[in-house]
């Protein structure tokens, strides 16, 4: 007579889109922070006609683009780009967005009118279209590209923090405060912002893939890094005249783009996973 034993089956918080997520984010960051070390060649001195448009092989393994430099080094040092606005922009994004969203929903009023019109309007506005706009004001280069970037999808983070705040303002706590005489700012970064933080860090990540795919087609239309340095939206518009020829020249920063942006979607959705009990609970 044998006894089945059922053991427990054990699930790792946050699920497989955590883990993926992060991995792929893990290899993109330690790439672009290794990238002196980890390149074969200098991604823009190392130029060698000699060796132009070379296909994938032992020598380069991504293969050469039509000025004989390394593909493979030049997406790893293009990744320090792409993630430096990526990140830094949507910080901004996060600032402007929450303190808006904050003071909106705590104060109300007509400031509330205020940020909740300029809130409608720039989600009115497709993000590309005013990056280019400002882009054109201000001309290509990565100062640029981050100011454009950074000013373009508050509105988001906005939102969220100012439904949030409406809906813990009246809580007990945020009562006892007052009485304990904290002022309005105390209030709203020291009780109320820890504890919608959740939510606006899965936004900012979802928002980082965003701001990379907003960079490469900036890049890609001229408007971004200034050649020769290398960004993965540049390598794509470098290489759109061979796409035929020599179809390496865009394959490899498109699958850096590519998993880049899904690691962070994952990791966006792993993190939802955690930081939203209700989340996970629906999909139980």
């Amino acid at each position: 007579m044998s006894i089945a034993v059922k053991l427990p089956r054990l699930r790792l918080k946050g699920g497989t889109s955590l883990w993926i997520g992060g991995g792929l984010v893990a290899i993109a960051i330690t790439s672009a922070i290794l990238a002196p070390w980890l390149a074969l060649t200098d991604p823009v001195m190392d130029a060698n006609l000699m060796n132009a448009e070379i296909p994938p092989g032992w020598e380069f393994p991504f293969g050469t683009d039509a000025q004989g430099r390394d593909i493979y080094s030049r997406i790893l040092y293009g990744a320090r780009i792409s993630l430096s606005v990526g990140i830094i922009s949507q910080i901004c994004n996060s600032l402007i967005g929450v303190t808006l969203g904050l003071t909106a929903g705590y104060w109300g009023g007509w400031w509330d009118d205020i940020v909740s019109g300029l809130t409608n309007l720039m989600l009115a506005i497709p993000s590309l279209v005013f990056a280019l706009a400002i882009m054109a004001i201000l001309g290509p280069g990565l100062t640029s590209l981050i100011i454009a970037l950074g000013l373009t999808s508050w509105s988001y983070s906005c939102r969220i923090a100012r439904a949030q705040v409406l809906s813990l303002k009246s809580q007990g706590y945020i009562q006892a405060a007052r009485i304990l005489g904290y002022g309005d700012l105390r209030i709203m970064f020291t009780q109320i912002l820890p504890n919608i933080l959740g939510p606006l860090i899965v936004i900012a990540t979802l928002g980082m893939g965003g701001a990379i795919l907003a960079e490469a087609a900036l890049s890609f239309l001229g408007l971004g890094i200034r050649p020769p340095f290398p960004s993965w939206g540049s390598m794509l518009s470098e290489a759109r005249d061979q796409i035929t020829t020599a179809p390496w020249l865009s394959v490899f920063p498109g699958l850096a783009i590519f998993f880049t942006v899904l690691g962070l979607n994952l990791l966006g959705d792993g993190l939802r996973d955690i930081l939203d009990p209700q989340s996970t609970s629906r999909r139980a």
